[in-house]
């Protein structure tokens, strides 16, 4: 329920935002849509597990803002993206040997971004804060539930998927394009402590040298975009 709501907030803030931009009549602004997809590379820089990174697929939708006069466009955008990382467990406690189980996540991201004018519109360098809702770190396939992760003694698999939902990124990057096409290079890092939650669920972090966790988002999103 809390995740549609947020695209409807996300919906009507960037229907009032057009129409808002689109009534003024002094200067020659230009409103326009577009819809993106393509693929991310997803890692969490941690010092508490022994990450591998994954790949994934990113869609979204946007709004655009040009503003001839000024040296910067606007948009407002949602995006949608499921992405695989690798962390490092192993069958039984007491074997070295381990290996890479695969988690997934699912996210929800509202952009506000301003996109610098390098050439004019046609090369862009994009900036901008962001919103983001997430589900939980799940275990792709449920038979490595009772792993043990690597560096702790007792700490299983199953149990480090209650990660926080609502986190804070920053997102740069570059878009280059004519007419109604663009491609977008975009890097989104996570201000926000990924794993805040599970240091509030008594988990047992013996054999670690790191008592608390801590881990921030790092994702690359290679993208086509479409607008009208």
């Amino acid at each position: 329920m809390k995740f549609k709501q947020y695209i409807l907030l996300v919906a009507f803030s960037i229907g009032f935002v057009t129409i808002n931009f689109a009534q003024h009549r002094r200067v020659p602004i230009k409103n326009g849509l577009g819809i993106q997809g393509g693929l991310t590379q997803f890692d969490i820089i941690t010092d508490n597990f022994d990450v591998q990174k994954g790949n994934g697929w990113i869609g979204g939708g946007s709004a655009t803002v040009d503003l001839p006069h000024k040296f910067y466009n606007m948009s407002y955008s949602i995006q949608l993206s499921e992405n695989t990382v690798g962390i490092a467990a192993r069958p039984i406690p007491l074997i070295t040997s381990e290996e890479y189980i695969d988690y997934k996540l699912f996210t929800a991201q509202i952009t506000l971004q301003a996109h610098i004018k390098i050439v004019e519109s046609f090369l862009t360098l994009d900036v901008g804060p962001m919103l983001q809702y997430n589900s939980e770190l799940e275990l792709k396939d449920d038979k490595y539930e009772n792993y043990f992760i690597s560096n702790y003694n007792n700490l299983l698999a199953n149990e480090i998927s209650d990660i926080s939902k609502f986190n804070v990124d920053g997102a740069i990057g570059l878009s280059a394009g004519v007419s109604h096409f663009r491609l977008k290079a975009q890097y989104i890092y996570g201000f926000t402590n990924m794993f805040g939650k599970l240091n509030k669920n008594n988990l047992d972090t013996s054999g670690s040298s790191e008592s608390k966790f801590k881990g921030n988002q790092s994702m690359l999103a290679f993208t086509l975009m479409i607008t009208f």
